[in-house]
């Protein structure tokens, strides 16, 4: 068992919270009432459902990658976001939420985490940045693809870039097509996130390399589960993982 606040500062010391400007507030974002915390639920979005199956198995806080209060969006708690943190407040379920700083850790991280399922070799951050990489021993793109399926469950959408097989291959997880020029521009074979947009085809074809459209919620799914992990073996907490379907 360990206090709410001093799982919170663990937490921010851990991801290094202080040194992203993000797109939402990192750390604690509704404080259910319990000061104490012995059991956590952790899933990739706080969703109503998700709160329901937290509430359900009686966790005291509920860890996610995707909370709330982004930016740009309305501050009035009304509608969807009135009835969910009404949801937790009545359950006495807390919720932090961490986002570049999960996605960026190089050991707990979507980014790390993703490219250890893949089973990418010497995976590392790009540039330092968001942006990982790693190396394949010249596998075919349709080879590749049918690893991805098999590891999260999930066929990726393929836009060929060339013909050649992947050597070096870059990743990052959610929403990150956009970074394709980036990968591109490292010479990369191919590279692999979460969504698509039209003009990543284009991009893909023109650049170049080769591009796997895996899935945004099947690429964020392992960062949340270490980080819940790692916190119940150094307190001593129970941990359950909640997974809602999601095909985006």
């Amino acid at each position: 068992m360990i206090e709410l606040i001093e799982l919170e500062q663990y937490c921010n010391r851990l991801l290094n919270a202080a040194d992203f400007e993000d797109y939402c507030p990192n750390g604690l974002q509704v404080d259910g009432g319990r000061a104490s915390i012995q059991q956590i639920a952790t899933a990739v979005t706080a969703s109503q459902a998700v709160i329901e199956a937290a509430a359900e198995a009686k966790a005291d806080l509920l860890l996610v990658h995707h909370g709330y209060f982004w930016r740009g969006e309305p501050s009035p708690l009304t509608g969807v976001k009135g009835r969910r943190i009404r949801a937790l407040i009545n359950s006495a379920t807390s919720l932090m939420a961490y986002h570049l700083p999960l996605d960026a850790h190089p050991e707990l991280g979507n980014n790390r985490m993703l490219g250890d399922k893949l089973g990418c070799a010497k995976a590392a951050p790009l540039n330092k940045g968001l942006i990982w990489q790693g190396e394949l021993a010249g596998e075919a793109p349709a080879a590749f693809a049918d690893r991805i399926t098999n590891v999260l469950g999930r066929k990726p959408l393929f836009i060929e870039g060339h013909e050649r097989a992947i050597q070096r291959v870059g990743w990052c997880t959610g929403a990150a097509q956009s970074a394709i020029v980036e990968a591109a521009a490292a010479g990369l074979d191919a590279f692999v996130s979460g969504e698509v947009s039209e003009a990543t085809t284009h991009l893909a074809r023109e650049l170049g390399i080769h591009y796997f459209a895996a899935g945004h919620h099947a690429t964020e799914r392992y960062g949340v589960q270490a980080l819940g992990q790692h916190l119940a073996e150094q307190f001593g907490l129970t941990h359950r993982f909640i997974d809602e379907i999601n095909p985006v």
